[in-house]
Formats: C-alpha cells, sequence, structure tokens
C-alpha cells in the first residue's frame, strides 16, 4: 500500500467514523446503547482509532492527534446536551482522551510504510 493510499483509506474511516459518532449518536436507539462501564471501554477504543488514524494514517504529529481526538470528543459531550436520553459526562471524556493517548501511542509502534 502506498502511503497516499493509506491517507486516502483513512481520511474515509475518519468520515465515516464521524458520521455514526454524530448523525448515529444522535438516535434515540443510541441512548443507552452500550451500558456502564463497557461504554468507557466503548470510548477509550473509539477515540484510540481516531487518534491513530490520524498519526499514523494520515501523518499528523502526535500532539496535533490527540489534540483533534479530545477536541472531537468534546464536541461528541456538548452535542450530547441536546440529546433526549443521552447525557454528557467528564468521565466520558476522560476515557476518549485516555484513548487518544493510547492510540498515538500505538501508531508510533507501527512501522512505516514504504514508498515504492
Amino acid at each position: 500500500m502506498t502511503r497516499l493510499q493509506l491517507r486516502v483509506l483513512s481520511a474515509m474511516a475518519l468520515a465515516l467514523m464521524l458520521i455514526a459518532l454524530f448523525a448515529g449518536g444522535a438516535q434515540p436507539e443510541a441512548a443507552g446503547l452500550i451500558p456502564a462501564p463497557w461504554d468507557k471501554l466503548a470510548h477509550f477504543a473509539v477515540f484510540a482509532l481516531f487518534a491513530a488514524l490520524m498519526r499514523h494514517g494520515l501523518g499528523f504529529p502526535a500532539v496535533l492527534a490527540v489534540l483533534a481526538a479530545v477536541l472531537i470528543g468534546a464536541g461528541d459531550e456538548f452535542h450530547q446536551m441536546s440529546l433526549p436520553g443521552r447525557f454528557p459526562g467528564l468521565d466520558d471524556w476522560l476515557a476518549d482522551l485516555a484513548g487518544a493517548l493510547a492510540g498515538v501511542w500505538l501508531a508510533g509502534k507501527l512501522p512505516r510504510l514504504r514508498t515504492d
């Protein structure tokens, strides 16, 4: 896979994840979809993937990948304020932050692609 192909696939994956997070999360079925404490694991995993895709797939600097991921997380928590049955929480955002840090760390362990 070339670097360009990785970037295109990563951008597409991020776009689909954002649509699922914001449009899917606004659906009535999303309220209580993942019960506590498993919801924190879901936050961790989703935001680890966000950050890893931005770091490894799109080539963001580590700090920018973490910052972008936690800003998305903050946006999601604020978005939940307007949704019936959904409740924002600092604990959710902290799980997002932990996931973003883990995702950037993991992305740093992945081998770099050759450009041939």
